[in-house]
């Protein structure tokens, strides 16, 4: 992929850099409120992603997110059994259907729909990064099977009791109110069924009056486009006052004129997760599997 070429995603080159002027204007390292993120995340989002895609493909491949690696195992293998890992635990079976939340281009997509045999629709708000995820299906030869929704994940042109199961990879965390979210979530998921997903988190052992523990988390968030990152406590909190029952817990620590200022605030969020990690104060694996009751008194 030509990062010149392709920076900027459905951005013209030339408004590259007006458009990482406006999207650093919403952080604490430029002067930006957290109240601003929330209350313009769609805005604060899709610039992000329309500027990072083609650097997340580039250097990352088509799923972006983490994954933890065993001794001798590629990058890609641990991508691929962290995504198989999410698809056993929501017992999967061939022909069900499926809402990825947040589907980026759809890598993760693709893998759990030929490791399952599942119908899988994305879920994205962001044109540029759909009509790539569209021409992969097509290449992938999933696109009879799986498809796209253009959506903001908090009002879902979704019916509800719609799927067979939900999951969402490091991409709820662009909520900017995780209870709203989550329950979306349970309104589209049939009763009785199960919603698990990869979410990044600050653990407990974050302050927040400790300067370099604030300094790492705005870092992170300034570096993959978040309006803030919530506690594992806060996103347990939202799961059940959602209505879900949790049934399990773990985390795990680890071009154009303006494509330079792009890198340097994703070499930021580098930074601030490599410090976090290390601090124990941030984790992006914080996995959950939670079911929507068979009776729901919501």
């Amino acid at each position: 992929m030509d990062l010149a070429s392709g920076v900027g995603g459905k951005i013209n080159k030339a408004q590259v850099l007006d458009a990482v002027d406006k999207y650093e204007k919403y952080h604490v390292h430029y002067g930006g409120k957290q109240e601003d993120r929330n209350a313009n995340y769609t805005d604060m989002v899709n610039k992000y992603y329309d500027l990072a895609t083609s650097f997340y493909e580039f250097g990352w491949g088509e799923s972006f997110h983490f994954a933890h690696r065993w001794n001798g195992e590629s990058l890609r293998e641990s991508i691929k059994r962290h995504e198989h890992f999410l698809a056993l635990q929501l017992g999967l079976k061939p022909g069900q259907k499926v809402l990825d939340v947040g589907c980026g281009i759809g890598g993760p997509l693709r893998e759990i729909a030929h490791f399952s045999s599942t119908s899988v629709t994305g879920l994205n708000n962001n044109e540029y990064q759909i009509s790539r995820g569209k021409e992969l299906n097509r290449i992938a030869g999933v696109d009879k099977t799986c498809d796209f929704i253009k959506a903001d994940f908090m009002k879902m042109p979704i019916p509800d009791n719609s799927f067979d199961a939900v999951y969402a990879i490091e991409a709820t965390c662009h909520a900017p109110d995780a209870y709203g979210c989550y329950k979306e979530i349970y309104r589209v998921l049939k009763p009785g069924q199960c919603f698990a997903a990869y979410e990044w988190c600050m653990t407990d052992a974050f302050d927040p009056n400790n300067q370099e523990h604030k300094k790492i988390k705005a870092e992170v968030e300034i570096g993959d486009g978040l309006p803030d990152i919530r506690s594992t406590t806060k996103c347990l909190e939202a799961l059940k006052q959602a209505g879900f029952e949790v049934k399990a817990l773990e985390f795990a620590g680890l071009a154009p004129k303006g494509s330079l200022r792009v890198q340097d605030f994703l070499e930021k969020a580098a930074e601030g997760l490599v410090e976090g990690g290390k601090k124990e104060i941030f984790t992006p694996m914080y996995f959950f599997l939670a079911r929507k009751p068979l009776s729901d008194n919501n």
